[in-house]
């Protein structure tokens, strides 16, 4: 009886994987049963080509496509970054056991649903893309306090991205520009892909292709404020969360008044330079982690603050995130946004307050939180002092 026990249970499971077996853009995946009960989460699946050799600096391109079935049974590698060190706040917080594997071949996400859903469109389950934060130097979709269990048992698809950081996903150079009429923005440009894709696939999971909340925190929320207004993406999210990432600016930031393409150009340039790189054809020729390294080189040598993220463009970005949401023409979806009670100081509840105020005057719905809980006291949490901080509320969003 028990040989019989094991065959049933093995045929089970096998019958289980062949129903986690669908087909994405490039091939078929396969998604392997996770911690929880009940649900299939799909690690590593490519959104876009790897982004490296004459695709750096690049715009994301399609998948390469893949030939039998892809077993989706580990996390992808993370994009280059310097990290946080052991000994600081959000090392000993988040990062106590390093970082995963770098590489410039970074662009994969991870999809946690419902096994009863996989392979049922009619299922039209709601969807969550998340975008982590790191100052967009730092950061992937997989991080300790990230996992998509508890919102797959909750019914909600949820979807991590990584995305290109730093000197490889936000530099822009002259001559860059002088190539492609813009430059800097490609890490955008890859959260618009995976935006995208899941838009295009999701439904493969059960998902509904139409009901996609795109939610990020720090800088995952700043990405969040782009795709609410970038004419490449805006149409393709039906609601959206900001997670400390700011409201508006007294008096508005306009878009005449924020850094131009040439001053981010000027830096991009100075910041290469200062790592040793005198042309383009040196950067391309470099190895991507002494790229990820010229901004902490750059900061190094004194030269101030380093202001690689996304800028205007005239492409991806064709105005500031407080312009768009004065003039109507941010996305007209219902919007949460917030910040910690500890986090972003006294000017965090009045910046959201203006944005909240505004978009209800322009009838869009409209929720504005505080994050007030602080973590428990113990060796789990050695910044548990510093209360509701920057972050807190990840351990509790993503219930781990």
């Amino acid at each position: 009886m028990r040989i019989y026990f094991w065959l049933l249970t093995a045929m089970l499971l096998m019958l289980s994987c062949q129903h986690s077996i669908i087909t994405v853009d490039g091939g078929k995946v396969q998604g392997v049963p996770s911690a929880k009960a009940g649900i299939v989460v799909f690690k590593g699946i490519p959104y876009a080509a790897p982004p490296v050799g004459d695709l750096r600096w690049e715009d994301p391109q399609p998948v390469q496509p893949w030939e039998g079935v892809r077993v989706c049974d580990s996390f992808g590698p993370i994009a280059p970054q310097p990290g946080n060190a052991p000994g600081t706040f959000y090392g000993d917080e988040f990062y106590w056991e390093g970082t995963p594997e770098q590489s410039e071949d970074c662009l994969y996400l991870n999809v946690w649903a419902p096994a009863k859903s996989v392979g049922k469109p009619a299922a039209k389950l709601p969807v969550a893309m998340w975008i982590h934060g790191g100052a967009f130097l730092n950061g992937y979709g997989y991080e300790v306090t990230m996992d998509g269990d508890e919102w797959a048992a909750r019914g909600v698809i949820l979807v991590t991205i990584n995305y290109r950081l730093g000197g490889l996903g936000f530099v822009s150079h002259p001559e860059l520009t002088e190539e492609q009429g813009r430059s800097g923005n490609y890490g955008l440009m890859d959260q618009i892909a995976a935006l995208r894709w899941v838009r295009d696939n999701i439904a493969q999971f059960g998902g509904d292709p139409s009901n996609i909340t795109v939610f990020g925190q720090s800088a995952g929320a700043m990405s969040v404020k782009n795709l609410l207004i970038s004419p490449l993406s805006k149409d393709l999210l039906a609601k959206a969360i900001i997670q400390s990432g700011g409201g508006l600016a007294p008096g508005g930031i306009t878009s005449a008044t924020v850094v131009p393409q040439s001053e981010c150009d000027w830096q991009g340039r100075d910041i290469m330079e200062t790592a040793g790189f005198g042309s383009l054809s040196e950067m391309r020729a470099a190895p991507a982690s002494e790229i990820a390294g010229a901004t902490s080189k750059y900061l190094a040598a004194g030269k101030g603050w380093v202001l690689l993220r996304p800028h205007i463009d005239g492409y991806s970005l064709t105005e500031t995130f407080d312009d768009a949401v004065y003039d109507g023409s941010m996305a007209p979806v219902p919007v949460m946004i917030g910040y910690n009670k500890d986090d972003m100081g006294t000017l965090a509840g009045t910046s959201v307050d203006r944005f909240c105020a505004v978009r209800d005057s322009l009838g869009f719905p409209v929720y504005e939180y505080e994050f007030l809980r602080e973590l428990p006291t113990d060796e789990a949490h050695p910044a548990s002092a510093a209360g509701a901080f920057h972050s807190a509320e990840l351990w509790y969003m993503f219930g781990t």
